[in-house]
């Protein structure tokens, strides 16, 4: 495997602790990781927060959607206690404690939904200069529409369906970096096309070492995985 193999950490290292929690993000600083992914919501009272689902109920001690709860209200929550009692009490991170702590370091993906998530991580990008961002989404509308109000905006675009050549053609026309596929959709024609286009390619999530090899050689960027450690120590031999 290439030592330039780019190795995102799926919501953190999230084999290892609590997903999209700054013990996770942590987790995968120290297994040496080149970037992590995480996902954005906004609270009530619009702070952008770090949770995957759209509702606290299956990683936090609280109920309800995310969108319905001040920050207050989701900082009281356990973040932790769901994966392993020893993260009892981690907290829900906000996204910019999150640009603080990678300021520097690791490469971040933020993930979005919805458009007001769009625009208040571009409120939050000039406070963190030395933060390497990369905004991907499957909503590929957003991303376009992210990349007029911010021309240097670096974009992923996300695929889960097998019609990838009209998201190569979005991709190409909004300026992205990368498409980012489902694991499985990945094939040969579909890399030629990104390869001719200057698009690098992401697959996600992989965490079976065998499967992470074929793509490596097939000619992938990097993957997105659950266990960087594991990862990298294919990328070391």
């Amino acid at each position: 495997m290439d030592k330039n193999f780019f190795v995102w950490a799926h919501r953190g290292a999230s084999a290892e602790a609590p997903e999209n929690t700054l013990a996770a993000f942590t987790a995968a600083e120290a297994a040496g990781a080149d970037g992590i992914e995480l996902d954005v919501h906004l609270s009530r009272d619009d702070v952008p927060v770090v949770i995957h689902d759209s509702t606290v109920d299956r990683t936090s001690s609280g109920h309800g959607a995310v969108a319905r709860l001040r920050l207050s209200e989701l900082r009281r929550l356990d973040a932790g206690s769901w994966f392993s009692p020893r993260f009892a009490g981690e907290p829900v991170p906000t996204l910019e404690e999150v640009l603080h702590w990678a300021e520097g370091r690791l490469r971040l993906n933020l993930e979005i939904k919805e458009y007001a998530a769009g625009q208040a991580i571009l409120k939050l990008l000039p406070l963190y200069p030395r933060a390497r961002i990369l905004v991907s989404s499957f909503d590929h509308k957003l991303l376009a529409a992210l990349r007029r109000l911010y021309p240097e905006l670096p974009l992923g675009f996300l695929l889960d369906s097998v019609f990838w050549r009209g998201a190569v053609r979005r991709a190409v026309a909004a300026g992205a970096e990368s498409l980012n596929p489902r694991e499985d959709l990945v094939s040969r024609p579909l890399l030629a096309a990104c390869r001719h286009h200057g698009l690098a390619v992401y697959p996600w999530t992989v965490d079976a070492l065998p499967r992470i090899s074929i793509l490596a050689r097939m000619g992938v960027a990097g993957v997105f995985t659950n266990d960087p450690l594991r990862v990298l120590a294919l990328r070391r031999k």
